[in-house]
């Protein structure tokens, strides 16, 4: 009977290493999980954006937006969009606006903003689509002087003055702001009033301003470095923030195989940036616009904003999103800063899921049913304030695990170790 039992044993041993064997040799993939070899684009296509007189392939990318700012320096300093036959430029810029004058000339063909500036496209209706969300819950805080009383933001109640508050207005942080003053009882105007300062006089802290409202990595400067503010509030619970990587619509019309191959590249800068996250910090620090950021800070962002979620954080869910969205565009439409009266329908048809939906097809990656930060069971609503806790950067103490069961539909290799589906 042993020896039966230690037959058995030594030939489950043999097909299991033989299942490994076939697995390295039928399955190749990269120290950082991109399977290989890749699919390039056309010569077609080169032809055709040549014509177009986009070529190199030109990219805008906003240098202060953490987690955005690590994905297009990645690309841009790595073989990942030449591996696949793609030429390209990448333009840095300083903010959401700037990046859309260069798309609406046609200067740029593939960009990246905030929900804000986006909506300011789809408003002036120039043709893009997103492929992927970048640095979704990027951190928005009020933060007040280190010294001040206050310890939270729903004491300003009945303040008399009123409390300045100093703020980008028309900007995401002003959304956050007015939707976190109507869920504590705060009027504009009688209890706090707002000030329109950049974000560069926000980390001063002036004299007279009761509280700023910056986003990262603003905020960690504040708090963490110059050590002259105290968070006491944040945007989570008031809206969910996502930024957008996009593509001009004649890219998906004309050359969908170089859109693929972006898509791609994409998510290849991803899965580099989790196996290689002090070599990112490094590329991000020899930037000329984020020299004066420091290593320390460019690596702290970058592992909260691309690393703490899974890596399917970048999946472009449309009907959350579009939804989500859609409240931005009422606030902005009752204000008069936009023209046209979005839907979330609308915010919905300005994503295109299906090229990201090819590339975790061909990664073995299971398509997610909702985003990497919304739990089975989370109780909340879009649009019912405030939102029901939910995972990110002040709630998770780690980086979420990657894969788990069912994150995979076949065996995958990432930093050597093979994982089954």
């Amino acid at each position: 009977m042993q020896t039966h039992l230690a037959r058995l044993a030594a030939l489950l041993s043999i097909l299991a290493l033989s299942a490994a064997g076939a697995l390295t040799q039928e399955s190749k993939f990269t120290q950082w999980g991109w399977p290989q070899p890749y699919e390039k684009v056309s010569a077609r296509s080169v032809t055709w954006l040549k014509e177009k007189g986009w070529w190199p392939l030109s990219f805008g990318w906003q240098a202060p937006f953490s987690g955005q700012n690590t994905i297009n320096v990645v690309l841009s300093k790595t073989q990942f969009l030449a591996d696949r036959g793609i030429e390209s430029r990448f333009q840095a810029f300083a903010s959401g606006p700037e990046v859309n004058e260069a798309v609406a000339a046609g200067r740029l063909q593939v960009g990246n903003g905030g929900n804000f500036p986006f909506t300011s496209l789809l408003d002036r209706g120039i043709p893009v689509k997103a492929l992927a969300v970048v640095a979704p819950n990027l951190k928005h805080s009020t933060v007040a002087p280190k010294d001040s009383s206050l310890q939270k933001l729903a004491e300003l109640k009945g303040a008399n003055p009123p409390a300045v508050i100093g703020i980008v207005t028309g900007s995401s942080a002003e959304f956050y702001f007015t939707q976190a003053a109507e869920v504590l009882g705060l009027t504009i105007g009688k209890d706090v009033i707002l000030k329109n300062m950049p974000i560069a006089d926000q980390i001063t802290m002036a004299r007279g301003i009761a509280a700023v409202v910056p986003w990262e990595p603003s905020v960690t400067i504040i708090t963490d470095e110059r050590k002259t503010g105290r968070e006491i509030d944040t945007v989570f619970p008031y809206n969910f923030y996502e930024g957008r990587f996009y593509v001009r619509q004649e890219l998906i019309d004309s050359v969908p195989d170089v859109v693929q191959a972006i898509s791609d590249a994409f998510m290849e800068a991803t899965l580099w940036i989790r196996l290689e996250t002090e070599k990112a910090a490094d590329l991000l620090v020899a930037e000329p616009m984020l020299k004066s950021y420091g290593r320390e800070l460019l690596l702290q962002q970058t592992k909260l904003y691309n690393n703490l979620y899974k890596p399917t954080y970048s999946y472009p869910f449309a009907q959350f999103w579009g939804a989500e969205d859609a409240r931005i565009a009422k606030w902005l439409k009752d204000r008069n800063r936009i023209t046209k009266a979005l839907s979330a329908q609308d915010y919905a048809d300005s994503f295109d899921e299906r090229f990201m939906r090819k590339t975790y097809e061909r990664l073995g990656w299971t398509i997610p049913s909702k985003p990497a930060f919304i739990p089975a069971d989370w109780p909340g609503e879009i649009g019912k304030l405030p939102y029901p806790q939910y995972p990110n950067v002040q709630t998770l103490a780690s980086p979420q695990p990657w894969p788990e069961q069912g994150d995979l539909t076949r065996a995958w290799t990432f930093n050597g170790k093979n994982y089954a589906p």
